[in-house]
């Protein structure tokens, strides 16, 4: 009976947080914040990083920040299949809303908030500030474009930022066993 107080209060409080396609440059920024979290836009950003210079100190984070983006989506479907939370209904993304029906947990704030966790653990220090700032602005955007409950980005973040403390564990483990990646 909790749980369904508290489900319901998540649904109302998510509405409230909606953006109106009515206000028309706010819908266009939250629309890019919601997007600027894909999976597809940051692996291949840290393959073409990865690819440009094996020298560079961002090599290595690269690949690192790129194999936690991977592993933490295949947890993420997992427990999302495991989960099967609709997402709200909506018009706006409806290539999430096609691709993948289920809203929790948020898959893009528990990418910012490994990319967070992580950027925190390898640097530079610009880059963990930018993405610290960048975690609640996709988080939320992803709730007020409708295609995510609060709940569903508050545990995106909590998962992400574990999955991130994960990854900068196991780092030692994946720079010894796979060389050639580093």
């Amino acid at each position: 009976m909790r749980l369904e107080k508290l489900l319901r209060w998540d649904v109302r409080l998510s509405e409230q947080l909606r953006v109106s396609p009515q206000q028309r440059w706010r819908w266009r920024w939250e629309a890019f914040l919601a997007h600027s979290g894909d999976s597809w836009f940051w692996a291949l950003a840290m393959g073409l990083i990865w690819l440009s210079d094996w020298s560079s100190p961002w090599h290595r984070r690269a690949a690192l920040l790129g194999i936690g983006i991977v592993v933490l989506a295949v947890l993420v479907l997992a427990i999302k299949f495991l989960v099967r939370r609709r997402r709200p209904e909506g018009e706006w993304g409806q290539i999430y809303r096609s691709t993948d029906p289920h809203s929790f947990p948020s898959g893009h704030a528990a990418r910012a908030a490994l990319l967070t966790v992580m950027a925190w653990g390898l640097g530079p220090l610009w880059f963990s500030i930018v993405v610290t700032l960048w975690l609640p602005l996709v988080s939320l955007a992803r709730v007020r474009m409708g295609v995510h409950y609060l709940s569903d980005v508050l545990a995106g973040v909590v998962f992400g930022a574990l999955a991130g403390l994960g990854m900068l564990a196991v780092q030692p483990v994946l720079l010894t066993s796979f060389p050639f990646l580093f």
